[in-house]
């Protein structure tokens, strides 16, 4: 396939790379899908969203110069992927930064040299057109500098770029002329200046001059203050630059895409070239990938979060699978062409394809039951509306988003039941939705403001930590808010030449102590690092004042690190342990761990058995039982690869990484401080899991003192336990738990035997209570306090004993309401049928049920209709 064209995809990505790389530009590895430490976004949804750090200034890059290929989803306009040429849920964003390095002059000179140069794109010059925003004549001239045309440049307000409060400015768009071809109605440049939605000029790179402090809503623009540090952010959609490239109709037809769909043909029973099923092999081709990439960087599917999200992607792409008659499972069989077609920059697609396939196979074989599932839901809501012959919007929505029943089949069916559709009830709880979904994303983009006074500060500070528990270093700076100052005499922020203090990092609480010299004191509460990695500890000063130059001691809470780092230790043989229970796809999502508890988040499909659990705490305890002394190496990078450490999926590590290793068991990259040996954790105890999110799970921790204590408090109570059932000991305590329900389950079957024996002997007395209606011999009765398992024998032998009977029975027992209805041949000739009475008393109350139309019982919920119901049933009998 990719010999077929000029330039493949994978070649243009890596021209791409090679471009800016050669302009000085550190290649940054795309980030996961999964966010890592940024609880704002869902999924990485663009380039910038894994570099935020360093444009907010909280951290400093290994180089100011960066480029990347950043893989993204996004999912809230899929309505429209494969509706149109170019829309997708997972796309790769090219992009190239600048974090106080380049700006202006070098951005648009390059994206320029990359688009015409023969030795990389080679686009015709005349083809191209850009947008400024009016104010910026700086980028006007410039690329009529680099050889734009002139009356290629529109100038509009739109290209400014701002999100909250934080960095921003104006930004250029680059377009591409696809020539008339494209432009059907021959209406030329004036889809371009007009700003028509069209598919001849088409965006191919955004420009974003990150210049101002942005203040929306305060005040004006062009009061907007000047950043100390100007940045360049700028994104071009790979799909759609490899479409111009290869002159695809759409992104589809493409290299990138086709494989995947060639694929799906052989499944199918209609072929792509027929123009009304191009939009659903679209959608499979562009949600496989979706899928394949979310799961293989840890997401899973599930009812909520981006579980609940990954789930309607496949679920679209199965329902379009089967408008083009494909039967049965078939997504799990693309994965490995999706895993292929990207092995040369994504090579850890292929270790993941088992996995993969496994989770897409089980949940197409679970959507198929629910389809058939929401088809019997349908029916039940068409009887619902009988009356009006039309269904709402509501339920159709509901039908497809809580039950993932597609609408065009809702409609379909509908129709042809002679019914009409509420297509504009339909569409606006759809907007209800996207408005929620909106409201909830927020402000999740926007940026902190910057400090400038701290992220110009370079000067070095060595941590001492891992060995020393004291230490003595001067001060090269102190800081208020951000702000440099001279001196601190009540609290403030301090960096200096040499600490013991860690910084909070890796999950890794800050440590907190003391700092003092012979005229000052002051207690650290809390450590964190500065954009440039220095420990920067927050104070509240007891006595004195600190400046510049002064030489302080310091010494953190002993008591407290040994307990912290006992927690951290234990959730590396953790991890190491559910990777050997659960399986190698574990993979962590987050941890923290303080003196008093560890919490480790990972990834798995599924709830761990309590049996699992118990496995995973006994290996971990069996590590610390063999007293494994805990190593730690400084190896580069690569070394320490290859020993198989295990490394988070998305972290930027430097040239040289800490490798801690627990024996043979246990190797994790690590900054972080550890024990010196297992034996120092004593115990491990497992205090809870729990779900935190889709396909993402939770274990709380504890070792040393609290998890002793724990297991104590649990002994204490068993034993409390045991002798309330005046057993002195654990021993024989659930035998004879065992021995006491059995013996309380024969003296309930005895006692209702007892009282549906005593009902059944009162049969005849309920005769008399017998009301002729419409016919019938009717009793219609509200009972409290009988045995609702013997309602139904009873309610059949007073119906038998009157002739052409029928009765009904409601009973409250233990706020427990049951109805239970007895219906004779007479009866059901009449159209009285036992389960259809029953079901709308249950309806009436809250409840469900029905059953046969001789015999039929119900459960309710609502006490207080309990009369309602009744003269439902007497209204029924009288019709």
């Amino acid at each position: 396939m990719e010999n077929e064209f000029r330039l493949s995809g994978n070649e243009v990505r890596q021209k791409f790379l090679d471009f800016f790389a050669s302009k000085g530009c550190m290649i940054e590895p795309g980030a996961s899908l999964i966010p890592h430490n940024d609880p704002t976004l869902l999924w990485i949804n663009a380039g910038v969203s894994a570099l935020k750090k360093y444009f907010d200034g909280s951290e400093k890059p290994a180089s100011n110069r960066i480029c990347n290929a950043q893989k993204s989803i996004r999912t809230n306009d899929i309505e429209n992927v494969g509706r149109t040429a170019r829309h997708h849920t997972f796309f790769e964003m090219l992009g190239n930064f600048s974090i106080g390095d380049y700006f202006k002059t070098e951005a648009i000179t390059w994206a320029w040299e990359f688009l015409t140069s023969p030795q990389w794109i080679g686009f015709d010059p005349k083809r191209l057109y850009v947008t400024v925003y009016p104010d910026d004549e700086d980028a006007y001239n410039l690329w009529i500098k680099v050889g734009m045309i002139p009356s290629h440049i529109r100038r509009t307000e739109d290209n400014f770029w701002e999100i909250g409060r934080g960095p921003g400015g104006p930004d250029t768009e680059l377009y591409y002329d696809r020539g008339e071809k494209y432009d059907p109605e021959g209406i030329g440049e004036k889809l371009f200046f007009d700003d028509i939605e069209n598919d001849r000029y088409i965006e191919v790179w955004n420009i974003v001059f990150s210049q101002f402090d942005c203040r929306p809503g305060e005040v004006s623009r062009h009061e907007y203050k000047e950043l100390p540090q100007k940045n360049i952010d700028t994104g071009m959609g790979l799909e759609r630059l490899v479409c111009l490239i290869q002159d695809g109709e759409t992104n589809f037809d493409t290299d990138l895409f086709l494989p995947i769909i060639h694929a799906t043909e052989k499944f199918a029973k209609y072929p792509y070239s027929q123009a009304e099923y191009k939009m659903a092999y679209r959608v499979i081709a562009d949600h496989i990938r979706t899928v394949t990439f979310a799961v293989a960087d840890g997401a899973m599917f599930s009812n909520e979060g981006r579980g609940y999200v990954l789930r309607r992607v496949l679920r679209r792409a199965v329902r379009y699978g089967i408008k083009l008659g494909i039967e049965g499972s078939f997504m799990y069989k693309l994965v490995k062409v999706v895993a292929d077609n990207m092995i040369s920059y994504y090579p850890y697609l292929q270790e993941k394809i088992g996995l993969i396939e496994k989770l897409v196979k089980q949940e197409e074989e679970s959507f198929h039951k629910t389809l058939a599932n929401g088809e019997a839901l349908l029916q039940d809501a068409l009887k619902e509306h009988a009356d009006t012959k039309t269904l709402p919007g509501e339920v159709m929505f509901k039908l497809y988003d809580t039950y993932g029943y597609p609408k065009e089949l809702t409609t379909e069916i509908a129709e042809e039941e002679g019914y009409s559709v509420d297509e504009e009830g339909f569409i606006k709880e759809m907007n209800m939705q996207k408005e929620r979904a909106r409201q909830a994303r927020g402000n999740i983009q926007s940026m902190h403001g910057q400090s400038a006074d701290l992220m110009d500060f370079t000067q070095e500070s060595v941590f001492t930590g891992y060995t020393d528990t004291t230490s003595k270093g001067k001060v090269i700076g102190l800081f208020k808010d951000g702000v440099r100052v001279d001196s601190i005499s009540d609290e403030g922020d301090v960096i200096l030449d040499e600490t013991c203090f860690y910084a909070e990092s890796g999950g890794q609480c800050a440590d907190t102590g003391t700092l003092w010299n012979d005229t000052f004191k002051a207690n650290v509460t809390d450590v964190q690092k500065a954009p440039h990695k220095q420990p920067l500890h927050h104070i509240v000063v007891e006595e004195g004042t600190i400046k510049e130059g002064d030489v302080l001691n310091g010494a953190y809470d002993y008591a407290k690190r040994q307990r912290t780092r006992a927690n951290h230790s234990s959730l590396h043989l953790l991890q190491a342990a559910l990777k050997k229970v659960l399986g190698d796809h574990v993979s962590q999502a987050g941890s923290y761990n303080c003196p008093e508890y560890g919490r480790f988040d990972f990834t798995h499909f599924e709830k761990p058995t309590e049996e699992q659990l118990r496995q995973v705490e006994k290996l971990v305890n069996e590590q610390i039982a063999l007293a494994i002394p805990v190593t730690t190496e400084v190896m580069d990078i690569e070394s320490a690869k290859n020993s198989g450490a295990t490394a988070l999926f998305d972290e930027k590590y430097g040239d040289t990484v800490r490798v801690v290793s627990m024996g043979e068991f246990s190797k994790e990259f690590c900054g972080g401080t550890h024990v010196n040996n297992t034996a120092d954790l004593c115990v491990f105890k497992i205090v809870s899991e729990e779900s935190v999110g889709s396909g993402v799970r939770r274990i709380t921790s504890e070792t040393k003192l609290e998890a002793y204590n724990d297991f104590k408090e649990a002994e204490t109570y068993l034993l409390e336990c045991a002798k309330l059932l005046k057993q002195q000991s654990w021993t024989g305590f659930k035998e004879r738990l065992l021995a006491l329900q059995e013996e309380n389950a024969q003296l309930r079957k005895e006692n209702n035997a007892q009282k549906q024996a005593a009902l059944l002997s009162s049969a005849d007395s309920f005769l008399e209570k017998a009301v002729e209606i419409n016919g019938l011999n009717c009793v219609v009765l509200s009972l409290e306090g009988f045995d609702s398992n013997s309602l139904k024998s009873f309610a059949e032998t007073v119906r038998n004993k009157l002739k052409d009977g029928f009765v009904f029975l409601s009973n409250t027992a233990e706020d427990r309401l049951t109805f239970v209805c007895a219906s004779s041949k007479a009866a059901i000739e009449k159209g009285k049928k036992a389960g259809d009475i029953v079901k709308k008393a249950a309806e009436l109350t809250g409840g469900k049920g029905g059953g046969r139309p001789d015999l039929a019982q119900a459960g309710g919920k609502d006490i207080t209709k309990v009369e309602a119901v009744l003269s439902l049933v007497k209204e029924t009998l009288n019709a």
